[in-house]
């Protein structure tokens, strides 16, 4: 198999039938839609300011240049060489990695559940914000309209508008509720969108429908810098604007905290109504609670610390529908600049599902798992299909707990292993020289001292390195979740609890699922070799016999 793949037998563009790209700017646009998602717009940020700030940017940047930059390389490289699909690609390499293929297979369908979910709060808000004003700037009556309802005054109208009225929330994930309908529909009309475009493939959306379609001689070392430094500075644009925004959330919660415990000290006291501003506050609560600290411990004060309010920046869909909302009601025009970013944010997180959605069916049709004749729209829709059956569990009202669960567990220990396994089989099975050797066929050039160096030792160091941390950290770590309970007595704070042991169980399925093919595979391939060979030996020993005779 080995000498069969040599750059003579590589097939011309369009010999094998499979669409192509129109230009290279087409290419390297829909690689950085791939590329750039959600993910750079909340989890960066949050990451960032979670551990350590501008000193994260270190750890990221070394990561970056010996770990993203030759991982994505060996990507686009091997998969431009191959031509092929994820599974045939590494039965190419070697038949015993075919679960490699197949586990990328597993994480790309969990991955595209969740993800598209987002998609849909986002598709929710978004046509919510055709409206003047906005329905998280204000808080509804109660039932009896002799007031507002209890939970908003206390939450806030934006998370109100996120936990009740969107998501209506359980206050458990035991607990999974009822489907919520509107999410239903709009997670429909999501799926429906998703199909539409795959389908057509490159002819729509610019995506490759195989990993990745590339001329033979494309120059992929220059875009695979090209795309992950592009990747990486829109992350750090986007910090920018982000951390403007948690800041001004920060300072706008201190102040409304510092405004309740001034209002209780003022009642308490029967004091003038001006008589303690923000900035006397500290020097007027001393002063009370030195003189009378029975009345001051008695009143509900809450601790008003401008840092511990910028340490709860929130991470995830947390930022996108409570921070931005919240600074979108202080913007003049506030409905257009909703319509603006909620649909920006759609039309980000929607290029990456093609991306997710492609690496779902692109195996489908290597594996031949439909007869030829079935047109790839019916194997995309069937596709589409199962994964909007498959998500309905993330429209319960225990959804936004389940979506989590398949955040932290589905994707994260996966990656990191299959990452490892396809450095270790590409350098180290494939073989270096042979790789090298492709690269210049393709580029003109063999790959310098960075790139061999990075990816014969560093690369996959660096890897097993983080591999070993996050499991070290799992194992001392109890997996939990905040829960959003009106009934707790820290609330509007979240209340965090240990998932349930059946939760956990399936934590730990989500873990290893995607990992059971690699030995499957192996071992499926074993009896197979074992069977020819026993086939082979009983046909030649028939053959002896009969020739004997």
């Amino acid at each position: 198999m080995a000498q069969a793949l040599g750059p003579d037998l590589l097939v011309d563009e369009g010999a094998d039938g499979r669409p192509q790209w129109d230009n290279k700017f087409q290419y390297l646009l829909s690689c950085l839609g791939f590329a750039v998602g959600l993910g750079n717009i909340w989890r960066f940020p949050y990451l960032c300011q979670t551990y350590g700030g501008g000193a994260f940017l270190i750890p990221y940047l070394v990561a970056l240049v010996f770990e993203g930059i030759p991982l994505f390389h060996i990507e686009l490289a091997i998969g431009q060489r191959l031509r092929r699909g994820s599974i045939g690609v590494w039965t190419a390499i070697s038949p015993y990695l075919g679960g490699v293929g197949l586990g990328c297979f597993t994480v790309s369908f969990l991955v595209s559940l969740y993800y598209n979910t987002v998609l849909v709060w986002v598709l929710w808000y978004f046509l919510n914000s055709f409206q003047q004003p906005l329905p998280w700037g204000t808080c509804p009556p109660n039932l009896n309209r002799t007031g507002l309802v209890e939970e908003c005054q206390s939450s806030g109208t934006v998370s109100y508008f996120w936990y009740r009225q969107t998501l209506n929330i359980t206050a458990d994930i035991d607990h999974s509720g009822a489907v919520q309908w509107r999410l239903l529909l709009c997670q429909a009309a999501s799926w429906a969108v998703v199909y539409l475009c795959v389908s057509r493939g490159i002819e729509t959306t610019g995506k490759q429908p195989r990993w990745p379609v590339l001329v033979s001689r494309n120059n992929c070392r220059r875009d695979a810098v090209i795309i992950a430094l592009v990747n990486s500075l829109t992350s750090l644009y986007a910090s920018i604007t982000i951390f403007a925004i948690m800041g001004f959330k920060a300072t706008n919660d201190h102040g409304q905290c510092l405004d309740r415990n001034i209002l209780s000290l003022i009642n308490e006291f029967n004091l003038p109504e001006l008589s303690i501003s923000r900035d006397n506050y500290p020097a007027a609560l001393l002063h009370l609670n030195t003189t009378q600290p029975g009345r001051i411990a008695q009143l509900p004060l809450r601790a008003c610390s401008l840092q511990d309010f910028l340490d709860q920046g929130t991470s995830g869909p947390g930022l996108a529908f409570i921070v931005f909302t919240e600074a979108v009601l202080h913007m003049p025009g506030a409905p257009v600049w909703a319509v603006l970013f909620f649909g920006m944010l759609f039309s980000l997180g929607l290029s990456s599902m093609f991306g997710n959605m492609e690496s779902v069916i692109t195996p489908l049709l290597d594996m031949g798992i439909f007869p030829q004749w079935v047109p790839k729209e019916v194997i995309t829709g069937l596709a589409c299909l199962v994964c909007f059956l498959s998500a309905t569990c993330f429209t319960l009202q225990s959804g936004s707990y389940w979506l989590e669960v398949f955040d932290n567990f589905a994707a994260s220990l996966n990656l990191v292993i299959f990452a490892f396994l396809e450095v270790v089989g590409v350098v180290y099975v494939y073989g270096m020289k042979r790789f090298c050797a492709d690269i210049e066929w393709m580029t003109g050039r063999w790959p310098n001292l960075y790139w061999r160096v990075s990816w014969w030792v560093v690369s996959p160091l660096l890897l097993l390195g983080i591999l070993l941390s996050y499991i070290v950290l799992l194992t001392h770590r109890s997996p939990s979740y905040k829960a959003w309970n009106p009934q707790y007595e820290l609330f509007p704070s979240q209340e965090e609890k240990i998932y349930p042991h059946w939760v956990q169980a399936v934590c730990l399925l989500l873990s290893f699922l995607p990992l059971l093919w690699l030995p499957a595979s192996a071992l499926a391939q074993l009896l197979a070799r074992r069977r020819r060979e026993n086939t082979q030996l009983d046909t030649a020993l028939k053959l002896q016999d009969s020739s004997g005779c």
